[in-house]
């Protein structure tokens, strides 16, 4: 019975520091909180030019104030989920624009691979690189060599409104769009 009792003793006081008020636990980190300002980024990347062509840019998080924001991290350009997930955010990539939201993408490929990719998927958002993870971890997205699938909708003050870990590619961007609607019917565009 003493053993018993010492091992549930142990087993509450392990979850116990796992379970910290105010911290998200998430495969890749800790997870920054709903609420509160969004880590910052500035990384290199690309994007889309005024004639259509991708072009090697460098942005910061300052450069999206004023507007909504889905900033999606994942793994590596050209696997099936990776392709997918960035497929269904350029199908919905208007209806995102209607609601004044940006997307963007982060991983850890180059921005050449970036530049094949998009032009290889006729994605029209910038994809940007964070080859170290040092901004993936900034969002508990870090699985190093990769940055893990999460998403992250940050308000046009920069204040993360929602989350999604563990993504499913197929159908994501749905559910982030449905999720800027409804935050978006409980604030003033």
């Amino acid at each position: 019975m003493e053993r018993r009792a010492f091992l549930g003793g142990t087993l509450l006081a392990a979850i116990g520091l796992l379970i910290r008020p105010g911290r998200t636990e998430a495969l890749g980190g800790v997870l920054p909180e709903i609420g509160q300002p969004s880590p910052r980024f500035d990384l290199d990347g690309v994007a889309p030019g005024a004639d259509g062509t991708v072009l090697e840019t460098h942005l910061a998080s300052d450069d999206f104030r004023g507007r909504w924001v889905a900033l999606y991290f994942y793994p590596k350009d050209f696997t099936s989920g990776c392709t997918l997930e960035a497929r269904g955010f350029q199908r919905d990539l208007a209806s995102f624009h209607a609601r004044k939201a940006e997307v963007v993408g982060v991983s850890a490929d180059d921005a050449e691979a970036h530049l094949s990719f998009c032009g290889s998927e006729g994605l029209a958002y910038p994809l940007l690189s964070d080859p170290g993870g040092v901004v993936s971890r900034r969002y508990g997205s870090w699985m190093a060599p990769f940055s893990a699938r999460h998403t992250f909708l940050m308000d046009p003050d920069g204040v993360l409104r929602a989350n999604w870990v563990a993504v499913r590619p197929s159908g994501h961007s749905q559910e982030v769009l449905a999720e800027l609607i409804r935050l978006q019917g409980e604030t003033v565009l």
